[in-house]
């Protein structure tokens, strides 16, 4: 099982940033990728921004250029940067792991995802 602990929510002004970290907890071994999942108010939840165990990563259109996802080498912590917030990037901000079970390509095998708790963001006009 891998379990995850956000922090760094809370509320800004507009322009301002603000620095999100997730820590895991568990089979941490277990981790391909982690990542940031968002629900703004009135919308479904939307994926963030996504890095891999490579380094490789991936953001939604809306926030490239302004957040900036890291992680440590061991795997155990990701990183949000998010500058230049702007009033539509409030909303509850999880945190997300891809991990799996089994050896990858035996019959063992099982993709699994964790969620964090979430944490607020919001950011005042």
């Amino acid at each position: 099982q891998v379990r995850l602990v956000e922090s760094g929510g809370g509320l800004v002004q507009a322009g301002g940033s603000l620095r999100l970290a997730c820590a895991a907890f568990g089979s941490i071994r277990s981790i391909n990728a982690m990542g940031w999942e968002r629900e703004r108010p009135g919308e479904q939840r939307e994926p963030v921004a996504r890095v891999t165990n490579s380094g490789t990563t991936n953001y939604t259109d809306s926030v490239k250029g302004r957040f900036t996802i890291s992680k440590d080498s061991d795997k155990s912590t990701v990183y949000l940067q998010m500058n230049n917030l702007k009033p539509e990037d409030t909303g509850l901000y999880y945190c997300t792991a891809d991990w799996s079970q089994g050896p990858r390509g035996s019959y063992y095998y099982i993709p699994r995802k964790s969620w964090g708790q979430g944490t607020q963001v919001t950011v005042s006009s």
